[in-house]
């Protein structure tokens, strides 16, 4: 079993917290991962800026735009996981789209990722049909590759990504791109459940997308899930903290406590 899975089956009730690397600038983000997981975080997801992220809602999106126009390069934040690695022991994922990765060339970024402390990759417009070859790459290097999974995904394609995917399975709760939510999906619950009977015994499922409050926490883990995956809000409250991050540690806080209490 890998760190990830460990940190998340070893939780009662795990909480993964994203954090955009390099969002407003490097300083201020690092500032953010330690607010997150002193907040109670089982794993770090960390996001590499770009500029075409289908995938994510405005908060997302305008946390890449400050990024990228703090500088922040795929190098810098591979450089950020380091630092970062250095003071929590805390399992760090890696989300970025392709591009970043081809630029760079899949294997060196893969090696600079392993020196760097990451533990996983999500690369989310990484079809399933490509994702085997990148997936046993990384897995050789000790890099989990996380896969994930929609409401549209059938029963079929679901365990053939179960049986490709490490770490953790991604179920998104929703169709459409990131973005907090005021409620999740009234199929939100059967999803999961319907996923866990794939995944039991395999992977850790963790829920993602709109994913807001301490209720929708707890409807997801209630329902079976392992973890929860808290993105957009938290960008969004470190957008708001003028670099103060008592708020978003406070936010974290009561995410995982919110987890804890439905397992």
């Amino acid at each position: 079993m890998s760190r990830i899975s460990e940190a998340i089956m070893g939780s009662a009730g795990g909480l993964v917290a994203y954090v955009m690397g390099g969002d407003p600038g490097l300083g201020r983000s690092e500032r953010a991962i330690e607010a997150v997981l002193r907040g109670g975080a089982d794993v770090l997801e960390v996001g590499v800026p770009f500029s075409d992220p289908i995938a994510d809602g405005k908060s997302i999106q305008a946390a890449s735009v400050r990024a990228l126009g703090a500088r922040t390069t795929p190098g810098d934040v591979l450089e950020l996981v380091a630092r970062v690695r250095k003071r929590f022991d805390s399992p760090i994922a890696l989300m970025s789209y392709f591009n970043p990765i081809l630029s760079k060339g899949p294997t060196r970024f893969l090696e600079e990722a392993k020196e760097s402390g990451v533990d996983g990759l999500i690369v989310p417009d990484l079809p399933l049909e490509e994702a085997g070859a990148f997936g046993r790459s990384a897995r050789r290097r000790g890099i989990d590759s996380i896969l994930l999974a929609t409401p549209t995904t059938s029963g079929v394609r679901m365990k053939e990504i179960v049986r490709n995917t490490s770490g953790f399975l991604y179920l998104v709760s929703l169709l459409g791109v990131t973005g907090a939510r005021e409620e999740l999906g009234a199929r939100t619950s059967d999803l999961v459940r319907l996923a866990k009977k794939t995944t039991e015994g395999r992977v850790p499922l963790a829920v993602g997308f709109g994913i807001s409050k301490p209720g929708h926490v707890k409807a997801v883990i209630g329902a079976g899930a392992d973890a929860a995956i808290v993105g957009s809000a938290i960008v969004d409250r470190i957008a708001a903290s003028n670099g103060e991050m008592r708020s978003v540690q406070a936010y974290v806080r009561s995410m995982k406590n919110a987890a804890m209490s439905s397992a």
